[in-house]
């Protein structure tokens, strides 16, 4: 059914629009796999490797995280790739000389964008509609997915000379751990390093240990107990015992929480961290207003790319890929410094927000006015 509206609307667009829309849609299809590409190669690589190597996550876990991961990304890249395909399309056109042609046929500015307007907006809305009904479901799949093969204790098998640490509070470290060698699960020549208590330093060292259900299983060791100055209190020898303290991973996966609902559930999440947590209500906030910011980007981008793209007579190489790497740039360096005022209390969550929009959409629209309604 909905395709046979999108048939029936495609059937009444003009030949013009048809041969524009045609090619955004090649070019865009072609940024999605490119941005996308670059995220994974990057921020969620990385990722994959710190989950493989310091929390002993399998890689076929780790790799069905990703997928899970991946309508997120594909919500970050729509913006992307819609840019990507405005700049790159006109500028073909424009380096052809077809846009000549066409202003000189009367066909305006406002005209040949048209189609890559009505493109703009109906990508914001998949984009909304991806991020309101598929991202929360997958994020949710992916932190359970996450926080039960952390429950498991995967540990690298026939690693040697690792640590992994517990942080407190994002302020500073609560347990480390180091492990002389790991196999078949079984750690060996383990010393525990356990700062939680700021009166004390306990530290536990045993020839093996291993995860249980009931927590962390260590045997033939001992446990010193000292104070802040280094000085011994007591010393405890064991045989075997278990210690009810484990990585609280769960804190660090489950982090971001807002990210696992939609517009709707996320106003009743905030009613209830309002006094809770101060920093989280603010984050949360701000993913908020991000629900509705993100996606009007993708309008945004178009917008300032459309008169970037025109490429002035005396020009005769492609500049498109260089201005799409620019106003992305701009843009996040932008939402980078907002998001982090905001997060701060320094502005308000909307603005935080909506910052890297207006200041696009101020740029976009003086330039866009100086192409279409001024005579070079």
């Amino acid at each position: 059914m909905f395709m046979e509206r999108i048939k029936k609307l495609y059937s009444k667009l003009t030949a013009l629009d048809r041969y524009i829309i045609k090619q955004v849609i090649e070019i865009f299809v072609m940024g999605i796999v490119i941005f996308t590409s670059i995220v994974f190669a990057s921020d969620t690589f990385i990722t994959l490797i710190k989950q493989i190597s310091m929390y002993g996550i399998p890689f076929h876990i780790a790799l069905m995280i990703i997928v899970l991961n991946l309508p997120a990304v594909i919500v970050m890249t729509i913006p992307m790739g819609t840019l990507f395909a405005t700049v790159m399309t006109l500028n073909r056109l424009s380096l052809a000389s077809e846009l000549t042609v066409m202003r000189a046929c009367g066909v305006s500015i406002n005209r040949i964008a048209k189609p890559i307007f009505i493109f703009g907006v109906v990508m914001a809305l998949v984009s909304f509609i991806i991020n309101e009904t598929i991202v929360p479901v997958t994020t949710q799949q992916s932190k359970t997915l996450a926080l039960w093969s952390l429950g498991q204790k995967n540990i690298p098998e026939d690693k040697t000379n690792f640590t992994f640490k517990e942080l407190q509070n994002g302020e500073g470290i609560k347990r480390l751990f180091y492990v002389q060698h790991c196999k078949d699960n079984m750690l060996y020549n383990v010393t525990v390093l356990d700062m939680s208590n700021k009166d004390l330093i306990q530290i536990i060292q045993s020839k093996t240990g291993g995860a249980s259900p009931a927590g962390w299983e260590f045997s033939k060791g001992a446990v010193y107990t000292l104070s802040n100055e280094g000085k011994v209190l007591n010393t405890t020898w064991f045989g075997d015992t278990v210690v009810d303290f484990g990585l609280n991973l769960k804190d660090e996966v489950s982090k971001d929480e807002a990210q696992q609902y939609n517009f709707i559930a996320l106003m009743k999440y905030l009613s209830k961290k309002k006094y809770e947590d101060p920093k989280e209500y603010a984050q949360a906030k701000i993913q908020l207003h991000d629900k509705l910011a993100l996606p009007v980007t993708t309008f945004v981008f178009v917008l300032i790319g459309v008169p970037l793209a025109i490429t002035p007579p005396r020009v005769r190489y492609n500049r498109g890929f260089l201005f799409c790497i620019l106003i992305i740039f701009v843009y996040y360096l932008i939402r980078a410094l907002s998001i982090s005022f905001g997060e701060s209390q320094t502005i308000p969550a909307f603005l935080a927000a909506w910052a890297p929009n207006i200041v696009i959409t101020i740029w976009g629209a003086i330039m866009y006015y100086k192409k279409a309604y001024t005579i070079e």
